[in-house]
């Protein structure tokens, strides 16, 4: 298991910095794993996220509302969604009664790529907490924002 005083070598003021550094660093480990596990599908953890979204929602969005429902909030989330949609894996839908609305939907291309990723990447994340100790580290985020 590991230890953030020995990962970083590092002492802490009190138990709350300690824990407020642990948040950040298993955070940004959190965020360097899924960028491995999703390199191999072509995409990043947030355009598989606006995939997730769209498939989940079973009809065209709004870009706001892709972006309010994001789990990382992106300034960027314009420029993923064009990614994709030069990956054909999203498309957008001009709104035929207001030029400034356009929609965004879920290809099948988008759905196949999907199906294809495996979903055991949160379960290895999380392997080495008991679902109470799971329960117990959300209540105490939840806690804390």
């Amino acid at each position: 298991m590991g230890d953030l005083a020995k990962d970083i070598n590092s002492k802490f003021e009190n138990s709350k910095v300690k824990a407020l550094l642990n948040i950040i660093y298993t955070a940004n480990w959190i965020t360097s794993k899924q960028n491995e596990f999703f390199k191999e599908f072509g995409i990043s953890p947030q355009q598989y996220n606006i995939l997730r979204i769209l498939r989940g929602a079973e009809e065209p969005l709004k870009v706001q509302t892709i972006k309010d429902r994001m789990l990382e909030r992106s300034p960027n989330a314009t420029r993923l969604m064009d990614k994709l949609c030069i990956k054909n894996y999203i498309e957008r839908l001009p709104s035929k009664h207001d030029r400034r609305v356009v929609k965004v939907a879920i290809t099948q291309h988008g759905q196949d790529l999907l199906t294809a990723i495996p979903n055991n990447l949160n379960k290895e994340l999380l392997k080495n907490l008991k679902e109470e100790e799971a329960e117990q580290l959300s209540n105490l985020l939840d806690k804390m924002r």
